[in-house]
């Protein structure tokens, strides 16, 4: 028997590897024999350069930037040869601002560029990048700004980090960027559609949980309009209504449109990297899953993508989650065969999270569920 275990993490309690190694115990206990192949498993946001880095044997690198409130922060990405896996969130993600910082008039993804500068200098010229969780609404000018691009007001200067700084340009150069900026390719993890401006852009939809007040949205998005007029006088194939245009407060934009960069499905882009298919072609069983499962699981999210891609090869498939919402139906008809949820007993949220705890429940969990395919078999 051969099982392929690419289940994303439980998170705050087992990462994608942790979860995949309890449920590879779990068929073991009743199949010794078996062959199971843990794959780690992301969509491209949390996690994404972890699971690559595990799965094609990369590096992690660490380096300080500057962070969103323009404070230092130390920030991780991984190096797959000449492939560099960025999370833009760990230099100006939305858990590395609070209180007053939280506010995306002033954040920066400035740092986020800091990260993408040292990994060409490092050699990496093909770069994997997931932009969720940002704090920012900047439009992708500070990561710009740390590649050479100028983006300089009425007077001149440089204009201010944020959102605030969008509202200052005046005039935009490029004559300074990294040589070695027109070799290298951006692929970018997006799963939104929302253009840059408007109803559904960047900052009506976005920046209120960015901490973004009432009265900025508008100004925000004005800001950014007038950005792209600016854009597609330097880059005339610039397109403010692009599908994913607005994510991560205008990243998808600036990636896009100065970079070149192509916007694509996270979980297409880590079930390609990860060669996942040739893993599933010949297993009798895939097991898949994350930490709460929803009606959204089966909707474009990792073990949505891997059911996707296993029944593609007629292969039956079990999903384990933490927790397991009514509407998680919709997954069966989506490729999912069953669903169970892992929890054994009642217990407090910080107990069922407790990594020790998870990983025994997903292994005894698993084992019950390969005690019901022994019977069948």
């Amino acid at each position: 028997m051969k099982v392929v275990a690419a289940i994303d993490s439980f998170k705050g309690s087992l990462s994608s590897i942790e979860a995949g190694n309890a449920a590879k115990e779990g068929v073991l206990r009743v199949f010794p024999q078996a062959e199971v192949i843990v794959s780690p498993l992301a969509d491209g946001g949390e996690g994404t350069v972890e699971a690559l880095c595990y799965a094609l044997n990369g590096e992690k690198v660490i380096k300080t930037v500057t962070g969103p409130s323009g404070k230092n922060v130390s920030a991780s990405y991984g190096i797959i040869g000449e492939t560099a896996v960025i999370e833009m969130a760990e230099a100006s993600g939305i858990t590395l601002v609070s209180g007053e910082e939280k506010n995306p008039m002033h954040t920066t993804t400035f740092g986020f560029g800091e990260l993408i500068k040292d990994a060409i200098s490092k050699g990496c010229r093909d770069f994997i990048i997931g932009i969720g969780g940002s704090a920012t609404n900047d439009g992708g000018i500070g990561m710009l700004a740390a590649l050479g691009f100028e983006f300089l007001d009425k007077n001149g200067k440089a204009v201010s980090y944020g959102a605030k700084g969008v509202g200052e340009i005046e005039y935009i150069k490029n004559e300074k960027v990294l040589t070695e900026l027109p070799e290298c390719t951006f692929t970018v993890a997006c799963d939104v559609t929302n253009p840059l401006c408007g109803e559904n852009g960047c900052s009506a939809v976005y920046g209120p949980q960015k901490g973004a007040k009432k009265e900025d949205i508008a100004v925000m998005d004005e800001y950014l309009r007038r950005y792209a007029f600016l854009t597609k006088k330097l880059y005339p194939d610039a397109d403010e209504n692009k599908q994913g245009a607005g994510a991560a407060g205008g990243l998808g934009f600036a990636i896009s449109s100065y970079l070149g960069g192509e916007l694509k499905s996270g979980i297409d882009i880590v079930l390609k990297a990860i060669n996942l298919e040739e893993k599933i072609k010949d297993a009798d069983l895939v097991f898949t899953g994350e930490g709460r499962m929803d009606f959204q699981t089966a909707m474009g999210k990792a073990p949505g993508g891997v059911a996707k891609l296993a029944k593609k090869y007629n292969k039956s498939v079990i999903a384990f989650a933490g927790a397991v919402k009514e509407d998680a139906r919709e997954c069966n008809e989506r490729g999912i065969d069953a669903f169970f949820p892992v929890l054994r007993e009642v217990c407090t949220l910080d107990e069922a999270m407790n990594k020790e705890n998870a990983y025994k429940n997903m292994a005894d969990t698993v084992e019950q569920v390969m005690r019901a395919v022994k019977i069948k078999l």
